[in-house]
């Protein structure tokens, strides 16, 4: 009976870790991030452009679906998003160096080939 009573704790504990991953996802500070620097991959390639929330959730292995482009708006229509979203435009105003600049080139490269590798939804 104990031995249940473990494997039922353990599942339980599993089961909560899970839960919390599936919502890094809609972490309205690092979504304010990740679409200040999208806007700068978005003027550096164009093909870009139109993708935000595809390559966005290509990250965590989803793709996206009415719920989830309805719960991504939801998340920037927050005061926690519009604030981390100030202070993310301001850093990334000053963040101009050469070095700055190749960064940025290397980690929009990088989303795109991960965008890319996702499996195209059926129709």
């Amino acid at each position: 009976m104990i031995r249940i009573e473990r494997l039922l704790a353990a599942a339980l504990v599993v089961a909560s870790l899970g839960a919390q991953a599936v919502d890094q996802r809609y972490d309205p500070k690092g979504l304010a991030r990740y679409d200040v620097s999208y806007v700068r991959c978005e003027a550096k390639f164009p093909e870009m452009k139109d993708h935000r929330d595809d390559a966005y959730l290509s990250l965590w292995r989803a793709t996206v679906t009415p719920k989830s482009a309805a719960k991504l708006a939801e998340v920037r229509a927050s005061a926690p998003y519009k604030a981390e979203h100030q202070v993310a435009s301001r850093h990334a105003a000053g963040a101009s160096d050469p070095e700055a600049a190749k960064a940025l080139e290397r980690q929009c490269r990088g989303l795109w080939g991960e965008m890319k590798r996702m499996p195209k939804p059926a129709q």
